[in-house]
């Protein structure tokens, strides 16, 4: 069994780590906020951009998972946790003489293209935002302590919780129809099993690609998507925008290297994610 270090206990980090621990792994917890509640593996309370605060940390883990997530939209933020805190804590496992296996959650916003082309892990990354910025930048900073360290980019993450896009439905918010504007999602139950997935292959002695997007089988035009959850939950047909013939159309996200490895998603399309409106409004 594994000594895991999981950096960032919120809703993914917490289950992967609770998962981890339940599999007879020894988890360390890491959260910037004293646990309100109390959790089965060791959970500590640390502020990775202020370095003093993991001086105490141990450093005899074999992995690490970074999967950190920034208050606000805010580039000094993003910038805060994915430069300063990365530098922080991979300083903290040098300064000891220590270089466990890493895996980051980073996000397919790292990817600029806006005309609908298809992108997976080799298409260039040439985000148009700050925020966006500074996860490549925070991938690069992880490759370069080792080229073996795992980045994962989760497209949109939606579930119990994360109805955001439900709401833009109920609003009756009139959506762009053509050109269409693509959408890319993952269920926040599929983010727990892809890590767990990887980890597991990780673990076993498999080496692993660099990076994996990790986004459902199913990227789909904004107008169908919206739609279809009107239909399902009985909420007011949107209407269509007029928007420039040249309008942003967005990227669809490509998943084959996840696939050929031997993951298969939980809720592969949005009919499967969205497809239970009692339990979604729960």
């Amino acid at each position: 069994m594994a000594n895991i270090l999981v950096i960032g206990c919120g809703d993914i980090g917490f289950r992967v780590a609770l998962a981890l621990h339940r599999q007879g792994h020894r988890v360390t917890g890491l959260k910037r906020a004293p646990p309100s509640t109390p959790a089965p593996f060791s959970l500590i309370a640390a502020d990775i951009r202020q370095a003093a605060t993991l001086s105490s940390l141990a450093t005899d883990f074999d992995l690490v998972l970074f999967i950190v997530s920034a208050g606000s939209r805010q580039a000094d933020e993003y910038q805060a946790l994915y430069q300063v805190g990365l530098n922080n804590v991979l300083a903290h496992f040098a300064s000891a003489g220590r270089s466990p296996r890493w895996f980051m959650v980073s996000s397919t916003s790292v990817y600029g293209q806006f005309r609908g082309e298809w992108v997976d892990e080799t298409s260039p990354t040439e985000p148009k935002t700050a925020t966006a910025q500074a996860l490549v930048a925070a991938e690069q900073r992880l490759w370069q302590d080792d080229p073996k360290h795992c980045v994962v980019r989760f497209s949109g993450i939606y579930g119990q919780g994360r109805d955001w896009l439900l709401r833009r439905v109920a609003s009756g918010e009139s959506i762009q129809r053509q050109p269409p504007s693509y959408t890319n999602r993952i269920h926040q139950d599929d983010c727990v099993a892809v890590l767990l997935f990887l980890i597991e292959k990780q673990l076993a002695g498999e080496r692993l690609q660099p990076c994996y997007l990790a986004s459902d089988d199913d990227p789909a035009p904004l107008w169908d998507v919206m739609n279809w959850i009107a239909e399902q939950y009985d909420y007011p047909r949107p209407t269509a925008l007029s928007v420039p013939v040249d309008a942003n159309q967005n990227k669809r996200c490509r998943n084959d290297r996840l696939h050929t490895l031997g993951y298969r998603f939980l809720f592969p399309s949005y009919r499967d994610g969205y497809g239970n409106p009692a339990k979604e409004s729960a």
